[in-house]
């Protein structure tokens, strides 16, 4: 048993002048302050990654950073999964009396430290280097192509896909730390620059700077509650020219277990999480995990089904799409809207219950999967 005691999360967009240890160490203050600690309580660290500081030690670099000394530290690689891949790991290694608090944290002053060529270099490198490497693509190639089969397989529409776009910029509005601020509809979205059609410039996250804490503690750390209830992962394949069928993919599989190690079934959840790279990745998620019915998503969205005061909302903060992707800490801005939500401490954008969220990471192009359900226990 773990409880998610304290999150932190900076505003997204431009940072001047701060490096990702920065942000991640503005994040991991603000998380470690809300659970009610000292820094010298933290006794386990887990970071993921970083494009733009790729050390290969960044959690005791970070530690050393920060000021702390734990006694157990490890850093994480599993693309945009790695969030919730680290949050589960802190579950298992607080549930296994390895360490009692744990500090899970995720940082990158993407837009300002990085080149768009160096960035655009390292979103390339996902691609097999024998198979897919050479002949240039990068991630939002890869997802264009997964969109483009989507659409012929399910009769999905550009039109769709821009819904998603239009409700997480709906959402964003109502929060004062993302990204983007600006309404936008789906005439917008369907004018915007093509980046690899399908996909145009609204349907993709944006780069950004920022950074996201939670930590992980064995035991409750003061009145308010969140238990992790189970999670689970899956990694169909790394690479696109090995991936499934996409009736196959690892979400499908990882929230089966998730639901089978927690007890939860969908219909009992309140509260949705769900990564949102592009506008295609949380169409295709929201089927798989079994919130919509197979290329029904985008109907669910147009019937306002993932608004703030839906049936299940959706990303309150504004998800990637719009609240901003600043690499490991992306997504766990989800988890941190999460807390909130469940917490009771949304502001303008809380919902009616959220006593059950479900969250779900997705690493490279749908390869690596993380589904978690979190409890509000009195």
């Amino acid at each position: 048993m773990s409880f998610v005691t304290g999150v932190g999360l900076t505003s997204y967009g431009k940072h001047e002048g701060l490096s990702s240890l920065d942000l991640m160490s503005k994040a991991a203050e603000l998380a470690i302050s809300d659970a009610g600690l000292k820094r010298a309580d933290i006794d386990g660290i887990l970071c993921g990654y970083s494009t733009v500081s790729p050390h290969i030690m960044l959690a005791t670099v970070f530690a050393e950073h920060f000021g702390i000394r734990p006694s157990y530290a490890h850093a994480v690689q599993v693309g945009g999964a790695t969030g919730l891949a680290m949050t589960m790991l802190a579950h298992h290694l607080a549930d296994a009396g390895v360490a009692k608090h744990v500090l899970v944290v995720g940082g990158e002053n993407r837009l300002t430290g990085q080149s768009r060529d160096a960035s655009i270099q390292a979103l390339a490198q996902v691609g097999h280097p024998d198979y897919e490497v050479t002949l240039g693509p990068t991630i939002p190639a890869y997802y264009g192509m997964v969109a483009t089969r989507y659409m012929h397989e399910y009769g999905l529409t550009q039109e769709d896909l821009a819904e998603f776009a239009v409700l997480m910029r709906k959402h964003a509005l109502m929060h004062p730390g993302a990204q983007f601020h600006e309404p936008i509809t789906v005439a917008d979205v369907m004018a915007s620059k093509p980046v690899a059609m399908p996909l145009k410039l609204l349907d993709c996250c944006p780069v950004s700077d920022g950074g996201a804490a939670c930590v992980i503690s064995r035991e409750p750390t003061g009145e308010r509650r969140v238990r992790i209830r189970g999670c689970a992962q899956a990694h169909t394949h790394q690479h696109v020219t090995a991936a499934p069928a996409l009736s196959e993919l690892g979400a499908e599989i990882s929230i089966a277990k998730a639901k089978a190690a927690s007890g939860i079934a969908i219909s009992d959840v309140r509260y949705a999480a769900v990564y949102d790279s592009f506008t295609i990745t949380l169409a295709i998620l929201l089927e798989d995990l079994g919130l919509a019915k197979r290329g029904e998503a985008a109907t669910r969205v147009r019937a306002g089904y993932f608004n703030q005061d839906g049936e299940i909302p959706l990303n309150t903060h504004g998800g990637l799409l719009s609240y901003g992707h600043c690499g490991v800490g992306g997504a766990m801005a989800h988890l941190v809207e999460a807390h909130l939500q469940m917490t009771g401490r949304a502001d303008n954008r809380q919902v009616r219950d959220a006593s059950v969220a479900l969250l779900h990471g997705d690493g490279g192009v749908l390869s690596s999967h993380v589904s978690m359900f979190l409890e509000r226990v009195r």
